[in-house]
């Protein structure tokens, strides 16, 4: 599991300060945050530039704004561009209040998010 663990210490700073509760699981080959047993943000690292970079689950509405800033990106994992969630690379969330404007457009779509189906076992 490649993240940034600065990243992460961040993260977790923000959302504290907030009080909002939050859990972290280990997933999708970084560390996912997830609010309301829903995924909300997360940290991998870009494996073509060996850099983190951050996960931001924005929603549909917010999705076509998010990607006209500077530093992020469609996410695709696998070849195929997951809608409603964007990829911010290193430089777009090392200031403070970018990090705060990026987990703030996720947390505010958090409660329209649909949590995913849990698996049986």
């Amino acid at each position: 599991m490649a993240y940034d663990e600065f990243s992460a210490d961040r993260i977790r700073q923000f959302l504290k300060q907030r009080s909002i509760a939050f859990e972290e699981k280990k997933m999708m080959g970084g560390l996912c945050f997830m609010v309301n047993g829903k995924m909300c943000c997360g940290l991998d690292t870009e494996k073509k530039t060996d850099t983190p970079r951050l996960m931001c689950r924005v929603g549909p509405d917010a999705y076509d704004q998010a990607l006209t800033k500077t530093y992020s990106s469609p996410m695709d994992f696998t070849g195929r561009i997951m809608k409603g969630y964007v990829f911010i690379s290193q430089d777009g969330f090392d200031l403070d209040k970018d990090l705060g404007y990026w987990l703030q457009l996720c947390l505010d779509f958090n409660p329209l998010a649909k949590s995913s189906k849990k698996k049986r076992r």
